[in-house]
């Protein structure tokens, strides 16, 4: 079994690779997206051996991502502690200094860093450059090995260990499996876990573009009736969009032209940023909830997207999935010699600690996408009275930002 100490491995499976049938660790992780390679990475102080299978290494694409995240500075912290936030290139990073939200009828609200005596509201960041360190980060660690390609293809469950086959004949056994597959977990499906999903009928769509005039570190987000449209700044003159539509609205934009689709999004935005000019193409990814009635089991434990999901007005969804990532690993830090790591009982506290944050902003984001969702004019008058209200509220808007910086 491998332990902590060991030099670092990553086994790379092709017509080559030696066979092993069965392989023991105490941790076996499902997905080496940002959820599965955070907690992996956060465990590096631990006596545990753990396994990270992955379908595929990350890459960097040409240019810029189209997937852009905003990170928590709470976030930030926890992934500073695992030694990722500083081997960062920080030229890729912008800070989020302002955010103003916009109602669909004369409301607004102004968060501001300054104001609230804080460094920023947020960081942007690339998806892929952030994968791409966490990936290289757990390479380089001790009690980490990483399977890729490797694909799952049964997982079984017994008193003593659980233990799951990859398509290739092997066999990882483990005291605790960790599904960190994304919203279609084949694993929280193999485990029999059902979820509900609700789909919102819209599409996410993205785009990132050079903007006229400068951005200022200001974000900005527009409740309009086509959907939520999302303004956050990158490092320079750049802009990542994310406009939540319906469907049908979605598919257009995503066919318009490069020059149309500036000209579409720089007028729905109210020409804030001045003109804009075309960096990436336009790419959309459908929205919906999903709601799991429980997220551990004997030996098994959900982490980020296949744990929840929630529609991206809030810009928590990564964010929830690094706090899960981070609780679980201190969940399983402080667990006493004699109980074993896949303990059901003492999984629960991890359970118990992340459940009131999700369901709280799952239900938040969720009402407020059917409060601006909704055509009533005496419910535009009422959610746009509300944020100007909470606009005006320093100490209500204060503690929301508190909140959101973890």
């Amino acid at each position: 079994m491998p332990r902590v100490g060991d030099a670092p491995k990553e086994v790379l499976l092709g017509d080559n690779a030696p066979m092993q049938t069965n392989t023991a660790f105490d941790i076996v992780i499902v997905g080496g997206g940002l959820a599965g390679l955070a907690l992996a990475t956060s465990l590096r102080k631990t006596p545990y051996s753990i396994a990270v299978v992955e379908g595929r290494a990350p890459v960097r694409p040409e240019g810029w991502d189209t997937r852009i995240y905003a990170i928590s500075p709470g976030n930030a912290r926890f992934l500073e502690g695992s030694g990722i936030w500083h081997h960062l290139d920080h030229a890729r990073l912008q800070a989020v200094e302002t955010m103003d939200i916009f109602g669909d009828a004369g409301g607004h609200m102004r968060f501001s860093a300054y104001d609230s005596g804080i460094g920023e509201l947020a960081w942007i960041v690339e998806a892929s450059l952030l994968q791409r360190e966490l990936w290289e980060t757990a390479k380089r660690q001790g009690n980490v090995t990483l399977f890729c390609p490797a694909q799952p293809a049964a997982l079984g469950f017994a008193a003593d260990q659980a233990a799951l086959r990859l398509t290739d004949g092997r066999t990882l056994s483990a005291q605790l499996i960790v599904a960190a597959d994304g919203a279609d977990s084949w694993t929280r499906n193999a485990a029999g876990i059902e979820v509900q999903f609700q789909p919102y009928g819209q599409d996410g769509v993205v785009a990132n573009f050079e903007c006229a005039k400068p951005h200022r570190g200001g974000a900005c987000q527009w409740f309009r009736h086509d959907g939520v449209l999302a303004w956050l700044p990158l490092p320079g003159n750049l802009m990542s969009m994310v406009w939540s539509t319906p469907e049908d609205h979605a598919g257009e934009l995503v066919a318009l032209p490069a020059a149309e689709l500036c000209a579409r999004v720089a007028e729905a935005g109210e020409h804030r940023f001045g003109e804009l000019k075309p960096v990436t193409p336009a790419a959309g990814f459908p929205l919906r909830l999903m709601r799991a009635p429980r997220t551990v089991a004997p030996r098994l434990a959900l982490i980020g997207d296949a744990a929840h999901a929630i529609h991206p007005l809030s810009g928590h969804g990564i964010n929830l999935g690094f706090q899960d990532a981070r609780v679980l690993a201190e969940t399983l830090a402080a667990k006493p010699d004699h109980i074993g790591c896949g303990d059901v009982q003492w999984l629960r506290r991890f359970e118990r600690v992340r459940k009131e944050e999700v369901v709280a902003l799952q239900s938040v984001t969720d009402g407020l996408q059917r409060l601006f969702g909704a055509p009533s004019a005496p419910l535009a008058a009422l959610r746009n009275a509300g944020l100007n209200l909470t606009g005006h509220l320093p100490v209500i808007r204060d503690a929301l930002v508190r909140y959101a910086i973890g």
